[in-house]
């Protein structure tokens, strides 16, 4: 029987054999397939703990500085904490750095992780440096919570609401302008702009949602809103049925511009840290307020059916599990 190679197990396979030759551990206080790992420290109180990393050949758009590149590693990590409700106390960066780099560089990583840590209220306090081919940042975040405040992505129950944190479809639209369309990062609108090059984890609003205690369930939407609530209905055992595609007139207006569907650069996108949440809806009047105008509500959970699926007109159209999956997605 032949080997499978990396491309064809995809990594989402990689990890599922990675975690059944790790084994589980009786004090971990979180399953493997969440947003953060954690592990019991007595009582009700966890060690939370994330790392993202971020390499130049799949998360470095043309245009992209090195202090923007820094800066984005630690928001990815951010966000999934923010996802949960918990805010990062300290971390450590493991940097893997291609020796064409020079003095100005490094100093602009080190501005960039300067500059990120103190926007959300932490200290990076160490780490690692290695020669490597390509750029690698490789952040890993600590935080102590109590378990009985987290808000994990299994909690959704039949009649939820189901709500985001913003719009859709912003860094798929910039990142076409790039890539496919030939533009320079000076000549993108400045919601297109900042959604690639200057992303926002949505640390407050997660902290507030969670304090709110709304919430049923959270994820952080980084790897595509479609992609975020499959990821839901898995692992709360539920289906999700949605009324609207929550785009912003800027992304409508590029699809008109180069005849592509606002719909699927929302649904498919990726790289957008909003939260994916879902609420009872008995609170979400509370939700809401907790989120200071930034929840829209898009749908609802259910048990009929498992899976994501999109209430168009008098018809339901399954929405397929598609985002970003490393090794697969180019």
């Amino acid at each position: 029987m032949p080997l499978l190679s990396l491309r064809e197990l995809g990594e989402l396979k990689i990890i599922d054999i990675l975690e059944q030759k790790l084994g589980a551990s009786a004090r971990m206080a979180v399953g493997y397939g969440d947003d953060i790992s954690a592990i019991t420290l007595g009582g009700n109180r966890v060690a939370v703990l994330k790392t993202d990393m971020l390499v130049g050949s799949t998360d470095v758009p043309p245009g992209m500085t090195m202090r923007q590149a820094a800066r984005k590693a630690v928001v990815a990590n951010v966000s999934d904490l923010a996802a949960k409700g918990v805010r990062p106390l300290a971390g450590i960066v493991a940097l893997g750095l291609p020796s064409r780099l020079n003095k100005t560089d490094i100093e602009e990583i080190g501005t960039g992780l300067r500059s990120a840590s103190r926007e959300y209220g932490f200290d990076l306090i160490g780490g690692d440096t290695n020669e490597s081919r390509d750029l690698t940042i490789s952040v890993a975040l600590f935080a102590i919570a109590d378990r009985r405040r987290l808000v994990l992505r299994s909690g959704a129950c039949d009649g939820d609401l189901v709500a985001v944190t913003g719009g859709f479809g912003a860094t798929a639209a910039g990142l076409k302008e790039l890539i496919e369309h030939g533009k320079r990062a000076d000549q993108l609108s400045p919601s297109l702009y900042r959604a690639v090059f200057v992303p926002r984890a949505q640390l407050d609003v997660g902290l507030r949602l969670a304090a709110s205690r709304t919430l049923t369930s959270s994820i952080d939407s980084s790897d595509g809103l479609a992609w975020s609530l499959h990821e839901l209905t898995k692992a709360s055992r539920i289906g999700i049925r949605i009324n609207e595609v929550p785009t912003s007139r800027e992304v409508e207006q590029f699809a008109t511009r180069y005849s592509d569907r606002a719909e699927d650069l929302a649904l498919y996108g990726g790289e957008e840290y909003h939260l994916v949440v879902t609420v009872k809806p008995e609170r979400i009047r509370s939700a809401e307020r907790a989120a200071r105008g930034r929840l829209r509500t898009i749908g609802v959970v259910t048990r009929r059916f498992r899976g994501v699926r999109l209430k168009w007109g008098e018809r339901d159209i399954r929405i397929p599990m598609k985002g970003w999956e490393h090794f697969k997605s180019k």
